[in-house]
């Protein structure tokens, strides 16, 4: 079946190699470690046995950042290896991890030839890989070479779920692969076992999410709040938003500062490649502005473009409310708790289903509400600006939720023990 697989994504592969090569000279992002993915690894070749984490992007570095943290000083005995998929997922490990990993590079394209070179490069003890990355061929090699595989932090969409289902038959072979399979809910237990995971190796760990830890510190946020002259001001950000929202959020926020002129806007697009159409927009409004790559503040603007990397977790806690992008685009949303760990109330559009559990939790709790549209969305912050009761109850309960579901990080790091 594997042979069969390998065949068939190198026929792939050639069929679409015309297209791919338009889209190489077009977009950089889809050329980014190309070298590497093909199994040029040479450069990265590690001393001493590793444990290799892959962590596809940007939301799943930031969701293990503390795990790969943590398997930097439980286990110094091995060489620490992070893989990312996308330029900016590589761009983060390397701003956030650059000190705790041995080797930060590119996961391997699914071809027998180019997992081999990345495994023989790496040389690992232990594969753990973030979330529910399933690349067959991938996990087949390290299979075959009785290199233990983990999957911590799994979770599966709705979508995903209707998607595996339908070729339960191949994906149960991949799945059994597997040495442990760990997900964040029952919900994601129950629906990786159906799609063909062993039972008796799918166990649930609760989500890495609520193990952020609550940095920076009181004073590192006075220092944040100071470079971005915030003063008396209260500050709107509006995180990873897509094609279509920052308009949404422009309008909402023009409504806004008419009726609370100490409102100030942080908006970061979530694409960097995004940064210079979204500032065009801001222009075309007429709000005067700051970049913050150019250290300008909030003392001679009213919105300030987030067009560095690797700032917004720790912006949020500047911040008195956020409204979180791919919700109303309908990408599926981002991760709500990076604001609500600093008491920071949550506001999203409708399509939040690849946090979906998240958000149930949170919207039953108050620390975080749905809008349905532009006008919802208007309505439901304008409330957080005007009853200081509704605001400091948001508030206070989204610092309670990270008290009450700790515990993911030490259930992975103990499991991790088992096979080091």
């Amino acid at each position: 079946m594997f042979f069969t697989y390998n065949i068939l994504i190198i026929i792939l592969a050639i069929v679409f190699c015309p297209v791919a090569a338009v889209a190489f000279v077009i977009q950089p992002k889809f050329r980014a470690g190309f070298r590497r993915k093909i199994g040029f690894y040479n450069n990265d070749r590690v001393k001493k046995k590793s444990i290799w984490v892959h962590a596809v992007s940007v939301g799943e570095i930031n969701a293990t950042e503390r795990l790969i943290k943590q398997i930097k000083k439980e286990f110094p005995e091995y060489s620490l290896v992070i893989t990312t998929v996308t330029a900016t997922g590589q761009a983060v490990a390397n701003k956030k991890l650059a000190e705790t990993a041995d080797v930060i590079s590119y996961f391997p394209y699914d071809f027998n030839f180019s997992a081999k070179a990345a495994i023989d490069a790496f040389d690992p003890a232990l594969v753990i890989i973030a979330e529910t990355e399933i690349w067959p061929g991938f996990i087949n090699q390290a299979h075959k070479r009785n290199i233990p595989l983990m999957l911590v932090n799994g979770r599966i969409s709705p979508g995903s779920f209707s998607g595996y289902k339908k070729a339960r038959f191949f994906f149960e072979k991949v799945l059994e692969k597997f040495s442990l399979i760990l997900m964040q809910t029952e919900t994601d237990r129950d629906r990786i076992v159906k799609i063909g995971a062993p039972p008796q190796i799918t166990e649930v760990m609760g989500n890495l999410k609520f193990d952020i830890s609550r940095l920076p510190d009181e004073s590192a946020v006075n220092e944040l709040k100071d470079s971005l002259k915030i003063d008396n001001n209260r500050v709107f950000t509006a995180g990873s938003t897509h094609q279509g929202e920052d308009r949404i959020v422009l309008n909402v926020y023009n409504r806004l500062k008419q009726e609370f002129p100490d409102l100030k806007l942080l908006l970061a697009p979530r694409h960097p490649e995004r940064n210079e159409s979204v500032l065009n927009l801001i222009k075309a409004e007429g709000f005067n502005y700051g970049l913050r790559s150019q250290k300008q503040g909030f003392d001679n603007a009213d919105v300030i473009l987030l067009d560095t990397m690797g700032e917004l977790g720790q912006l949020y806690s500047a911040s008195y409310f956020a409204f979180i992008g791919g919700s109303f685009s309908g990408t599926g949303g981002h991760n709500p708790l990076e604001p609500a760990i600093y008491g920071v109330p949550v506001v999203s559009g409708p399509a939040v289903f690849n946090f979906k559990d998240i958000y149930k939790f949170m919207t039953e709790t108050c620390a975080a509400q749905i809008a349905e549209n532009e006008e919802d969305l208007y309505r439901k912050l304008k409330n957080y600006l005007v009853d200081a009761d509704s605001y400091n109850r948001a508030s206070n309960v989204c610092l309670e939720i990270f008290e009450k579901n700790k515990g993911a990080l030490d259930f992975a790091i103990q499991k991790i023990k088992n096979y080091t």
